[in-house]
């Protein structure tokens, strides 16, 4: 138990290669953290919560992932996904309650890395987690036509679709021109400068650029406006006025998605990066003390970064100190220059964004998807779609469900009954004897077939059910078998059970399967014994009721 609970916790080994790679982290670090700055104003900015709370996430919560998380490399802080679970929180609750549900999340994200469930994310299908993602590429593209069109007051509706149509039909013709003129510089910067100088980030340069146009032109855009300089004390929230009853629902949707998001870009980093496996319910427990910590110093809920994850791997980053660094240069830019960052215009980081979503876009894995099966094809569009239009949680959860509803149908389709002939040579009474083999899943639909094929043939008094062939089997098939056999008894013909797999015989005894059959040798292994046996109780039935006695009950 001790040492369960240590390996859950900080340790020296966590820095080990540092001596021999503290340049290459020092330079991963630097790289990340001015990749991170555009993202961190523009999801704060996005999100409702505003610049200042997107730049505190990414130092705070940022620097206690590094330290406290399980993966070497990972980068967590403010990100599109949470952007799309808070807008809705701030627009129905108000700014002060991201506060609240960051201390919830952070609590639930904390159990769930205690109890042990880091492991769970590898339960969530592939077409959810795809569908999922390019709902979410869609949402955080409609959050940000409002800016693009010059009107970013629309961004505070719930739902991304109305926003984008509000903002659309208020346009004001000047400042969209503006607007969309600066989001389209950012783009095709953000698209070419990489192509010619691949170590500068292609944001930074078109922030900068663009910023540096809309000051010389006094144009009439809007600017992110006042940042703080220094970071602030944590203290805990104000609840006056604030029902935290209403916001745990919200809270655990932050949670979980906080917990899949952090696992998903943990695993993809380790796939990416020769620095071993990760440990995902440490890597909880950072995440948890990374929203904890965020909400103490007012900024908002963070998750593992997929995006500034990989930077930071392709940077060189071997241990967890890259993440560090990356932090700290956040941290420096609040303490030296928070005065020009205030005056970037909002249409810049909204072409950030936009270029964001595009690439967050998982077109190869939906082609895969849409090519492989209808099933799959209708999971991933369906996620997808009730992502954009209700809810993160809620496309994860009917995704899933949706899931286990095919695989269930497939199992059971899977799952088939036969009326075979009986082996050898025939023998008169061979009529009245009805061999099912039973073979896949064993569901309702067998129970109803035997019933139906023996009741259409009267004159069959003994039923083998040939449980050999059969694959899968819970107490709620085995209970259809019990149910089977004491419908065939209560009809008047006599149940014989052969071949019960060995790993199915527990499960059959427990649930009293074999207390429904007329007598306990009326279980075989072969086949021949079997069938032997049936012919040998019709002989003694037809003996029996020649000489006016009763139906036998022993055999």
């Amino acid at each position: 138990m001790w040492a369960t609970l240590m390996s859950l916790l900080p340790s020296r080994a966590d820095y080990v290669a540092l001596p021999r790679t503290w340049k290459s982290d020092l330079l991963a670090g630097l790289t990340v953290g001015i990749v991170a700055l555009p993202l961190a104003l523009a999801f704060g900015v996005s999100s409702g919560v505003g610049a200042e709370a997107g730049l505190i996430t990414a130092v705070v919560a940022g620097f206690i992932a590094a330290v406290f998380g399980g993966s070497n490399v990972q980068v967590s802080g403010p990100t599109g996904a949470m952007v799309v679970v808070l807008a809705p929180i701030v627009a129905n609750h108000g700014i002060a309650s991201v506060v609240i549900v960051g201390l919830l999340a952070g609590v639930f994200v904390l159990v769930m890395g205690i109890f042990r469930l880091g492991r769970a994310i590898s339960f969530i299908p592939w077409p959810v987690i795809e569908g999922f993602t390019l709902g979410i590429a869609v949402i955080i593209f409609l959050q940000q036509i409002p800016a693009a069109v010059g009107s970013p007051e629309f961004a505070e509706s719930p739902s991304a679709l109305i926003s984008a149509w509000n903002a659309i039909a208020a346009t004001n013709l000047n400042l969209a021109l503006w607007s969309l003129g600066v989001v389209l510089l950012v783009a095709l910067m953000m698209v070419v400068v990489p192509t010619v100088l691949p170590i500068v980030p292609g944001s930074i340069v078109a922030i900068v650029v663009v910023t540096l146009i809309a000051e010389l032109s006094g144009s009439p855009l809007q600017r992110i406006g006042e940042l703080p300089n220094s970071l602030p004390l944590p203290a805990l929230p104000d609840f006056a006025g604030i029902s935290v009853g209403e916001l745990i629902v919200p809270a655990l949707a932050v949670a979980a998605l906080a917990a899949i998001e952090s696992l998903l870009s943990a695993r993809v980093a380790a796939s990416m990066a020769n620095t071993g496996i990760f440990n995902p319910n440490r890597e909880l427990i950072g995440q948890g003390l990374a929203s904890l910590g965020s909400a103490l110093f007012g900024g908002m809920p963070a998750t593992g970064a997929i995006a500034r994850t990989a930077v930071n791997v392709r940077s060189g980053a071997q241990t967890r100190m890259a993440a560090i660094v990356h932090s700290v240069v956040l941290l420096a830019v609040v303490y030296i220059a928070t005065g020009p960052v205030s005056r970037i215009p909002l249409a810049a980081l909204a072409g950030v964004l936009m270029v964001t979503a595009v690439r967050m876009v998982p077109s190869r894995a939906a082609w895969r998807i849409l090519r492989s099966t209808k099933h799959d094809a209708f999971i991933f569009v369906i996620t997808a779609v009730i992502t954009v239009t209700l809810d993160l949680v809620e496309a994860v959860v009917v995704g899933i469900l949706v899931t286990v509803l095919f695989s269930l149908r497939a199992l059971f389709m899977r799952g088939q009954v036969h009326r075979v002939t009986l082996p050898g040579p025939s023998q008169p009474s061979d009529e009245r004897i009805a061999l099912f083999r039973i073979e896949g899943a064993l569901f309702f639909g067998v129970a109803e077939k035997i019933h139906e094929e023996v009741t259409t043939h009267p004159d069959v008094t003994v039923v083998i059910i040939q449980l050999s062939g059969v694959q899968f089997l819970d107490a709620t098939g085995a209970q259809i078998v019990a149910e089977m056999v004491t419908q065939l008894e209560r009809d008047g013909k006599t149940a014989i059970i052969k071949g019960i797999p060995q790993q199915h015989r527990e499960l059959i005894t427990r649930v009293g399967v074999l207390g429904q059959l007329r007598h306990p040798n009326h279980v075989f292994d072969n086949l021949e014994l079997a069938i032997a046996h049936a012919r040998s109780h019709i002989t003694r039935e037809d003996a029996a009721a020649a000489e006016g006695r009763p139906r036998p009950f022993f055999s």
